[in-house]
């Protein structure tokens, strides 16, 4: 079973507001969410240069830059570092960042530190330095996955919480068999569908969960890319039998002229998505047809129609 730290870049942009509303509780008074993120990793590539021999990173960084709601135009920026490995220099390293960005930007800095290791007593905190009278020390926020109690994340309703359990997941290599690794993931996938999050993040955490933990076994990846049909209505990416029929009919509809054909089954494919997706929903979550209606992007009348076929 391998995991792909790499992916962090990813999820981290999908999720980053609720990045700062899982670690800040008055994230809604401290941020503007109505101004867009920029991720500035070109930016950090220029201050730290990827070493192109390295296929293998053992971290990833990410600087955002971040408008507040104090002042005009005011805007920070926020430093991640997901370490995965046990680095005697970590701390160091968070330290030249910080006084590399500051040195470029003067502005303000808030670090964070997620440590995915197996380690236990792998924890930096700060970086120390004192000679002869001189002394610094630089504190940085520490987020230890390992440390996390699985309860609380589920409990949770923020999306980052479900990132943090997918690498809990990973975290088990080597302590249950593969057999219970693809129940825990189905189990967690199953939650994702029930905490009521829009569709849009339910795919970047789906894919993330997916590909961050991967099986040593092809055939538990493809248990597992079942079980992502079934839960969430999501068509393979090979050409199904409902690709093939609209691929024929439009080859069809070419020939003779007739192009109303593709339409038919195109909207056809899109009733039954909806039609399977609000179902799995009525029948899995406790939430109102308005709610559904939201995270299907279907109208409340068709929710209701759902409802009443199923009946």
């Amino acid at each position: 079973m391998k995991r792909d730290d790499s992916l962090w870049k990813a999820i981290l942009e999908d999720v980053f507001d609720d990045f700062l509303r899982f670690f800040f509780d008055n994230a809604e008074e401290l941020f503007d969410f109505g101004k867009p993120f920029e991720f500035l990793d070109k930016e950090l590539e220029q201050l730290f240069p990827i070493n192109p021999d390295d296929f293998s990173p053992k971290y990833v960084d990410k600087l955002i830059k971040v408008f507040t709601k104090t002042g005009d135009e005011k805007w920070i920026l926020v430093h991640i570092e997901v370490q995965a490995n046990t680095d005697n220099l970590f701390a160091h390293r968070m330290f030249q960042y910080f006084y590399r960005i500051y040195d470029r930007y003067q502005r303000p800095i808030t670090a964070f530190a997620i440590l995915t290791d197996k380690n236990k007593r792998f924890k930096p905190l700060y970086f120390e330095e004192s000679y002869l009278g001189t002394k610094l020390r630089y504190d940085f926020n520490t987020y230890k996955v390992l440390e996390q109690n699985p309860e609380v994340l589920t409990n949770s309703n923020n999306p980052f919480a479900m990132v943090v359990l997918t690498v809990l997941v990973a975290l088990q290599k080597g302590k249950v068999t593969e057999s219970e690794l693809l129940n825990q993931k189905i189990d967690l996938l199953k939650r994702l569908i029930s905490k009521g999050y829009s569709r849009q993040k339910i795919e970047a955490l789906m894919s993330f969960l997916k590909l961050y933990v991967r099986f040593g076994k092809n055939e538990n990846d493809a248990k597992f890319d079942n079980a992502i049909e079934q839960l969430l209505n999501k068509p393979k990416e090979t050409m199904g039998i409902v690709e093939f029929v609209l691929e024929r009919e439009r080859r069809l509809g070419e020939k003779k002229g007739i192009k109303k054909g593709i339409e038919k089954g195109i909207e056809k494919e899109r009733y039954e998505r909806n039609f399977t997706f609000v179902s799995r929903l009525l029948k899995e979550t406790g939430f109102d047809d308005a709610k559904i209606a939201e995270l299907a992007g279907v109208t409340l009348e068709f929710v209701q129609s759902v409802r009443q076929q199923n009946a």
